[in-house]
């Protein structure tokens, strides 16, 4: 985290209008909308559209895995986010492709859980405008046999970032709660940080009260 700067924070998988004003009041930094892959928190790419708002306080973020350019071209021409999050096999020259076919800043998550993941994230740098380290998932799989990508809740090991060469901005994510993610931006000195089911009475079913008080550890932690 760069001295002086505060610790930014995205809040995911969101699904309900009162859970993005949540977001947005207690100061969420980009809002996540997981379109068209495999997720208990799946949109469709119209109703991300719909629900995603143009704000200058927060930035929009389509969470994808292994889009065609069919699917990006829906997504850019109907919600026209700020941010294609890229969470499936994307190599990075299809990362900067993509980037530069539809004119769209690229998060590019990748799961850790060794220092060699941590050595494949830095392939992606130069490419993607940020890296977002990630738990890996376990082989957990939706209704059409696909591999769940995220919001699993699971922590990754902060010491393997702690200890590896990180770019100047990156995200963390993975298991955490108002109760940790304190912990994790000391350990990792993340400038930013991601949430979902940390959030959450359900998936895809935001708290209030939890969202206020993860900023809240944000800000203060």
């Amino acid at each position: 985290m760069c001295k002086g700067m505060p610790t930014r924070a995205k809040i995911c998988g969101l699904m309900r209008p009162e859970d993005i004003s949540s977001a947005i009041e207690n100061g969420a930094a980009f809002l996540g909308f997981i379109v068209e892959c495999p997720s208990k928190r799946r949109l469709s790419v119209s109703d991300a559209a719909a629900l995603a708002p143009k704000t200058q306080i927060a930035q929009r973020v389509a969470v994808t895995v292994n889009p065609d350019d069919n699917l990006l071209s829906r997504i850019m021409a109907e919600m026209s986010p700020d941010y294609v999050q890229l969470h499936g096999d994307e190599t990075p020259a299809r990362a900067a492709e993509i980037a530069k076919r539809f004119n769209v800043k690229i998060i590019k998550a990748v799961g850790i859980a060794s220092d060699e993941d941590m050595k494949t994230a830095e392939t992606y740098a130069g490419v993607a405008d940020f890296i977002l380290y990630d738990a890996k998932p376990p082989p957990t799989l939706d209704k059409d046999h696909e591999i769940v990508r995220g919001g699993h809740g699971i922590a990754i090991d902060w010491n393997i970032i702690s200890g590896a060469p990180t770019p100047k901005i990156f995200a963390v994510a993975g298991g955490l709660n108002p109760d940790n993610v304190a912990q994790a931006i000391a350990a990792t000195r993340a400038p930013i940080v991601d949430v979902s089911s940390g959030v959450e009475r359900s998936a895809g079913v935001k708290n209030a009260s939890k969202i206020k008080a993860f900023m809240e550890s944000v800000r203060h932690g």
